[in-house]
């Protein structure tokens, strides 16, 4: 991919990169591990990103 893309598309995958983080441990320790991992997680091989 270039690295000349419009604003709006760079915005959209940057938002998509930090969705597709797990969950932090300070996190899963304060629910008392009711969170563990991210249903939201995308893995770039298995689904496309409709940006």
């Amino acid at each position: 991919m270039s690295t000349h893309k419009n604003l709006g598309k760079k915005l959209r995958l940057g938002k998509a990169m930090k969705n597709n983080e797990s969950v932090p441990v300070w996190v899963i320790l304060r629910t008392n591990g009711k969170y563990k991992y991210n249903l939201m997680r995308r893995d770039w091989r298995r689904n496309d990103l409709k940006v």
